[in-house]
């Protein structure tokens, strides 16, 4: 065996460098770094972790914004109220009703769009990738009007027009005064206003996958159904749980679909989690009862992605 050379490079005998040297090179380093990571590091801890604590804070008190006013601490008051409270238990189902209808169908709308857009033979690809992405880009306020045109009670909405005319109904549906046909309008709009972003992260997948892989694939006598199901969703599999992640996240986070559309209506039947949050704090100015449901809010979400993480990061790894 030849004897190892020993060099006096620095950066190779980092470990024979005392501490103090190496203290001295980290510090160095972090003061070069730190101007440009301050005004990051400014703008999450006024926006981000100042708010955050504060509102944990004010989880636990009877809070008054009125200034140089008492906020007396009322302890666990304002999230055992939560459970006594019939809107609270519309705003869950209602969530949770979102995200289990608008999930698997953004997901799936969305990959099987980016995998049509893919095909070898269709021409025009980032046209396509614009055109779905185009809704999300679009102000929120311009799709609540059209979708509240479209779906607008009598015969002066667009869909009921065209259901009369089809003679599918024989009389005008209130879309928005019932409570389930407001809540299909409502996951309609998400749909509608999302899946482009689904479309775009997909679709840009698919196009980093080794066409090597595919052709081995075509020599070996696979057909497109089994290379689709045997190379191209485990190849995604990664982006699959990154995708899901996010959906989980925006539809529990529904908002503006609820607002512009419904508002809560009809009688609080519709109402999210996040417009129920809102209308506490600004319109009834209960802000600790506001709080104590952002906190609840927040740490079902933080539960639900952290074993979102673990499964789907176990199905990665296999």
């Amino acid at each position: 065996m030849l004897p190892v050379k020993e060099t006096n490079h620095p950066e190779i005998n980092i470990e024979k460098d005392p501490f103090s040297v190496r203290f001295k090179k980290g510090l160095k380093q972090w003061r070069e770094v730190f101007p440009f990571l301050f005004l990051g590091l400014l703008g999450a801890g006024v926006f981000v972790i100042f708010p955050l604590i504060k509102g944990v804070i004010m989880s636990f008190q009877d809070y008054n914004i009125m200034p140089g006013a008492e906020s007396p601490f009322v302890g666990l008051e304002n999230y055992m109220r939560a459970f006594e409270d019939e809107n609270f238990k519309y705003a869950v189902r209602n969530t949770i009703l979102n995200t289990l209808v608008t999930v698997p169908v953004n997901w799936f709308f969305g990959l099987f769009f980016a995998v049509l857009i893919n095909l070898h033979f269709v021409k025009y690809k980032i046209t396509f990738r614009t055109l779905y992405y185009l809704p999300i880009i679009t102000s929120w306020i311009v799709v609540a009007f059209l979708f509240r045109y479209l779906f607008a009670d009598g015969d002066s909405g667009l869909i009921n027009f065209m259901l009369l005319k089809a003679g599918l109904v024989n009389e005008p549906i209130s879309w928005l005064q019932n409570q389930w046909t407001a809540m299909v309008v409502i996951w309609l709009f998400h749909i509608w206003k999302t899946v482009g972003w689904t479309v775009v992260i997909y679709l840009a997948a698919l196009q980093g996958i080794s066409k090597d892989i595919y052709e081995a694939a075509a020599i070996d006598g696979s057909d497109g159904f089994k290379t689709f199901r045997y190379i191209t969703i485990p190849q995604l599999r990664p982006i699959t749980a990154f995708v899901l992640i996010n959906l989980v996240m925006g539809a529990f986070n529904i908002f503006p679909q609820v607002y512009f559309i419904t508002n809560g209506g009809p009688m609080g039947q519709t109402e999210v989690l996040q417009s129920m949050i809102y209308k506490e704090a600004f319109n009834n100015f209960n802000f600790g009862y506001s709080s104590a449901l952002s906190v609840m809010m927040g740490l079902t979400i933080f539960l639900i992605t952290l074993a979102q993480q673990k499964k789907l990061g176990k199905n990665t790894d296999e």
